[in-house]
């Protein structure tokens, strides 16, 4: 049997976030954010004062790219960190009044890009495909956390 990407799950996931980023991207930009920052704030917006390792946790990434992400939000005004009350060697980060600004507007545009991409399925078919997409994500991190964090390819 031979590859075909277009009946790829991961090719098509991967081709799928690509076109969701980049329309994204496209109503984010004349807020002054990008999509690289977008998943981080909206954890903190669901409530700040977290840790960088909470962040890397929640968001399953690699800890250099949150680092990176936090220096960029922290350089364009978005955070703050501020040292732990009860551990002083950990760093909270809470989020300034410029990104809290940019809450309502930013998600409006997320919401904008997400019925776009829905316009076609009903409400049925909405709810089956989220569904599905967080039953895939639930056994990729399964398998992740089996393997002791070791990915597999990007594009599968």
């Amino acid at each position: 049997m031979t590859f075909s990407r277009n009946e790829s799950a991961g090719y098509l996931a991967n081709h799928l976030a690509r076109l969701f980023a980049r329309k994204l991207q496209a109503r984010i930009k004349p807020l002054g954010l990008s999509t690289g920052i977008f998943p981080a704030l909206l954890v903190l917006w669901e409530g700040d004062g977290l840790t960088q390792r909470e962040l890397v946790a929640q968001l399953d990434i690699e800890q250099p790219t949150m680092a990176n992400t936090l220096a960029r939000m922290e350089r364009d005004g978005l955070i703050q960190r501020r040292k732990d009350p009860v551990d002083g060697r950990a760093q909270r980060i809470w989020l300034t009044e410029r990104a809290r600004a940019l809450e309502e507007p930013a998600t409006a545009a997320a919401e904008l890009v997400n019925a776009d991409a829905l316009a076609g399925f009903t409400p049925e078919e909405r709810v089956a495909f989220l569904a599905a997409i967080q039953r895939i994500i639930a056994s990729l991190q399964t398998g992740i956390a089996a393997t002791g964090g070791q990915d597999a390819d990007a594009v599968v």
